[in-house]
């Protein structure tokens, strides 16, 4: 997939008609998805190539520093979803403080016709832009006939009573509600990161973990989750805890993410992972001994192998 930003790069002469699908995208939750075949449908109608565009950094982070959410996805997880999606190409935009300025007009004047050319574009129900956001849909079908493109949107995506959205899954994540997040994203919420060296306490008492650092901002709160571990491109079953390890330290710190992989004796120091977060088993809680710690972690494995059972791994 072809990745280019505003202002430094030129549009790519073999995006022939680009077919836009203009949002922020973040989780890739199936309301994104639903844009996303949208343009692909469309950039096969027009003999087009299906094209998204994005925004860095977070608008929020410029407009209104002290309320900005932490991101459901990094960068490189986002253009990642965007190509196993179908997207051929993604543009991402600066955003800037003197972008941030701009009217409606002058952003769709300057990046999607000047810069991108583009003949089609999608958004959501709720897309708004420009300055003070006062640009909406109806703006943007406007701008479009006066600049030769076409602009169209489509519903609010529901599942069950909600509406999907980013800031829900977001909410739903936060509170350690993360089989209803996967309801709304249509997939696990996942963090990567990389494996460092840990305290060796977990091997001690024969139940081996892997330290998770990650580069991923929202992380569930505290307790233990049943989970996914995919390393070289192998899935594996895993319990993870997060949290201060209140039974060995009884200072509290920094939560660690700790993960077991259940029936797995290698080494995975150094080694990039992605962990999935399935379902929240229990909260995090101190244990009198090792021996009452131990036979916690074996239930909680025994309550992973069934939910996975169930699910069909």
């Amino acid at each position: 997939m072809d990745v280019i930003h505003y202002p430094a790069d030129p549009r790519p002469s073999r995006w022939h008609h680009p077919v836009l699908a203009l949002g922020n995208f973040d989780g890739m939750h199936r309301g994104h998805v639903k844009i996303i075949e949208r343009v692909k449908r469309g950039a096969v109608e027009r003999g087009g190539t299906p094209v998204a565009m994005t925004f860095d950094p977070h608008p929020p982070r410029v407009v209104r520093p002290d309320k900005a959410p932490p991101l459901l996805m990094t960068r490189a997880q986002k253009l990642e979803a965007l190509a196993r999606a179908g997207i051929h190409g993604t543009a991402i935009v600066e955003f800037t403080p003197e972008l941030s300025r701009w009217d409606p007009e002058t952003f769709v004047r300057r990046v999607l016709t000047e810069w991108l050319h583009v003949s089609e574009v999608w958004v959501g129900a709720n897309f708004l832009f420009g300055r003070d956001r006062s640009g909406n849909f109806s703006m943007l079908r406007l701008l479009g006939t006066r600049y030769g493109f076409r602009a169209e949107k489509i519903d609010p995506v529901r599942y069950k009573e909600f509406v999907v959205s980013s800031t829900r899954v977001r909410r739903l994540i936060s509170e350690g509600r993360v089989d209803e997040a996967a309801a709304l994203l249509g997939h696990h919420y996942v963090i990567d990161g990389t494996v460092v060296e840990g305290s060796r306490r977990g091997r001690a008492i024969g139940v081996p973990t892997a330290n998770l650092c990650t580069e991923n901002e929202l992380v569930p709160p505290n307790g233990v989750y049943a989970t996914l571990v995919t390393s070289d491109g192998v899935v594996h079953p895993s319990v993870t805890n997060i949290g201060v390890r209140p039974t060995f330290d009884t200072a509290s710190g920094s939560p660690v993410i700790e993960t077991h992989v259940i029936g797995f004796d290698g080494d995975l120091y150094g080694s990039r992972l992605r962990l999935a977060f399935v379902q929240r088993l229990r909260d995090e809680r101190r244990f009198d001994g090792i021996d009452a710690l131990r036979a916690q972690i074996a239930n909680d494995c025994d309550r992973a192998r069934a939910l996975f059972d169930r699910i069909s791994l």
